[in-house]
């Protein structure tokens, strides 16, 4: 099954669905590209006897995802884009299926926090992953919620708060990846455990993922909301993170009014 999209391929193969990000040149996550997305991972609710949903980025790209148009971050368009990005990690709640990232290259911003949303995590040796929101004056609210939980609690506040970026050995060390190999040897490595779930059980998957989430997700739905309220009501309405948005676009430093 193969369906036609603009910025992602999708296709689904031996009852895995594989999501390509093909948005040239760093995979810049906007509005368009994520309805595609989650249309994607409405095809894959279809599939009963899905066992994965694979995301990985085309060739031809520089980045799994550098993250989301800052072009869209403004007031007009904030709250759509908030809401097609946060879908997707909505819509992965619901279908209950593994989720794989293979990472060959940069996951920043909303990049890297896909990379958070998934369950195996395989990155070359050239991934990068980073949270830089705060340098826009901005924090990301999925990270908020799931980085602590993955790499611990001191750990994820300095990534969030500094906005540094680690390298894939780092990633490794963190339990933020679960394997580094050469960009050479990522497909293998991803057949092979797509190969281990395709012996499986699609609902065994489905309600073992659930169980999962329940232990580490538990209230994962109403605190994405009350950050989502932070971020739209509050965060969005201050004079600082209106102008690191500018200042972003404008390719200059930001002038911040604490405020």
């Amino acid at each position: 099954m193969i369906s036609a999209y603009q910025n992602i391929r999708f296709a689904i193969d031996h009852r895995a669905a594989r999501i390509t990000f093909a948005r040239p040149p760093l995979n810049i996550l906007n509005i368009a590209m994520m309805g595609e997305i989650n249309d994607a991972l409405k095809e894959c609710a279809s599939q009963n006897d899905l066992v994965a949903i694979v995301f990985d980025a085309a060739p031809e790209t520089r980045a799994f995802s550098a993250g989301v148009a800052v072009e869209e971050h403004v007031e007009e368009t904030v709250g759509e884009m908030l809401d097609s990005f946060h879908s997707i990690f909505r819509a992965l709640e619901r279908l209950q299926r593994p989720a794989l990232a293979i990472v060959d290259g940069p996951a920043l911003g909303g990049g890297c926090e896909l990379v958070l949303g998934c369950d195996i995590v395989i990155a070359s040796e050239r991934a990068r992953f980073g949270q830089p929101e705060i340098k826009l004056g901005v924090f990301p609210p999925i990270a908020a919620i799931l980085l602590p939980r993955i790499v611990g609690e001191k750990r994820a506040r300095e990534l969030i708060l500094t906005g540094d970026t680690i390298d894939a050995a780092e990633a490794l060390r963190l339990g933020l990846v679960n394997y580094v190999m050469s960009s050479d040897d990522l497909e293998q490595k991803t057949e092979q455990v797509l190969g281990k779930l395709r012996e499986l059980s699609a609902a065994g998957l489905g309600m073992t993922r659930a169980a999962l989430d329940l232990g580490h997700r538990s209230g994962f739905e109403s605190v994405l909301k009350e950050v989502e309220t932070l971020y739209l009501n509050e965060l969005m309405k201050t004079e600082d993170a209106n102008e690191g948005v500018r200042a972003f676009m404008e390719k200059r430093k930001p002038e911040w009014k604490n405020r």
